[in-house]
């Protein structure tokens, strides 16, 4: 058991935290403003650099490195802002891991290079009007007709609705109840029944676009189905355990950047003519906010490390998240608290960071939910919630 970097992890982590600091503090603070995502030009920028997929095979375009080395880059990008490290989240944990793995091989080698070369951006798009939490209660339905497949239904909270080139649209693909029936299929952006609502207004989250989906007899080869039903939906999960450590990371990468601002913070600033570091209860909150990040980072590695090539498990994944985005909460929240009305202000990174952590405690599987898998996992069994 080793609790230090390689020497290319150390690498890659300075790169990117070099990289970060030095060009992306004045784009965040745009696509904050803006509310719009980072720009194609900064997206082939991280594809320059080997950040859009990091931990996808090479044989795809990726750099054919772990989800740990992964991890440990997004989150340097994630420490500015949620938005410009999301292209990279999404390409290295998020549903492109799931049609690399998951996938026929002709439609994987078809679209996992472009993301890895910046070309192509894919979105998830799993929850509906009915269904979050109880996403086996999704409606949108799938069928086959000839070499074709139309798709009726409404997609809520889709994180790039409207932006993204491709959706993985997780969908009812027979008629069995439950995760029985449902599948997932890759909708390009321009397929012919696909329509997006109006860009969502989040309390955070901003720079990260998100609408409806509409499918009115959307119609799609089914040469983009990533997988059938019957078996398809758990192999959805399991990417998803990785998807688990991807959010989580981005919400520790809040605390761990509120954490660096606030340690240079308490020795700048001065009352009582002292820096405020010297009062003990500052020092007692510095400890506590320390104490929090590390684990929330321990766990998330863990989960990662002990999946090796793999995808992490449903325990060690939805303990890392529950816990990250737990602490997320509480450090931004106790940053902007030391920083009084300039944590305040939006003329500074701390807010943001504080409402950014709240949706990441919502995005992905609220908390609670994250709870309940971490029980059924301990017990070896899941719970029937509808009972």
């Amino acid at each position: 058991m080793h609790f230090q970097l390689t020497d290319l992890q150390r690498e890659l982590r300075d790169a990117a935290r070099t990289f970060a600091r030095a060009e992306l503090p004045a784009i965040a603070c745009q696509l904050e403003d803006d509310n719009t995502p980072p720009s194609h030009e900064l997206v082939k920028r991280f594809a320059g650099m080997g950040f859009l997929g990091i931990n996808v095979p090479e044989r795809l375009g990726g750099l054919g490195l772990g989800n740990l080395e992964a991890l440990i880059v997004l989150e340097e990008l994630a420490k500015v802002s949620s938005a410009v490290a999301f292209p990279v989240f999404e390409s290295c944990v998020g549903p492109v891991r799931a049609i690399e793995r998951f996938a026929p091989a002709s439609l994987a080698e078809r679209v996992v290079p472009k993301v890895c070369s910046g070309d192509m951006l894919i979105a998830v798009s799993m929850s509906e009007p009915d269904a979050g939490s109880a996403l086996t209660d999704l409606k949108t339905k799938a069928e086959i007709r000839g070499d074709k497949m139309v798709l009726n239904g409404t997609k809520r909270w889709c994180s790039g609705g409207g932006h993204a080139d491709s959706y993985l649209v997780y969908c009812r693909m027979s008629d069995d109840p439950g995760a029985k029936g449902i599948g997932a299929v890759l909708v390009e952006k321009d397929a012919p029944g696909l329509s997006f609502g109006p860009n969502e207004q989040f309390m955070g989250f901003r720079g990260i676009p998100s609408s409806d989906l509409y499918f009115d007899n959307c119609t799609v080869p089914t040469e983009n189905i990533v997988v059938p039903a019957n078996g398809g939906f758990r192999l959805l999960m399991e990417a998803f355990d990785l998807e688990r450590c991807g959010n989580a990371t981005m919400a520790m990468a809040q605390a761990a950047g509120a954490l660096e601002d606030i340690i240079e913070y308490v020795q700048e600033r001065r009352q009582f003519g002292k820096p405020i570091v010297e009062f003990q209860a500052v020092q007692l909150k510095l400890a506590e906010m320390q104490m929090k990040v590390d684990a929330a980072r321990l766990l998330i590695w863990r989960a990662a490390a002990n999946a090796g090539d793999g995808l992490p498990s449903v325990l060690e994944s939805s303990v890392g998240k529950c816990f990250a985005n737990t602490i997320a909460r509480e450090v931004t929240g106790d940053a902007v608290q030391l920083m009084g009305a300039y944590g305040y202000s939006k003329d500074f990174p701390m807010e943001r960071r504080l409402r950014d952590a709240w949706g990441w405690g919502i995005a992905g599987g609220a908390i609670d939910i994250q709870k309940t898998n971490i029980a059924a996992a301990m017990v070896g069994r899941r719970f029937d919630q509808r009972r």
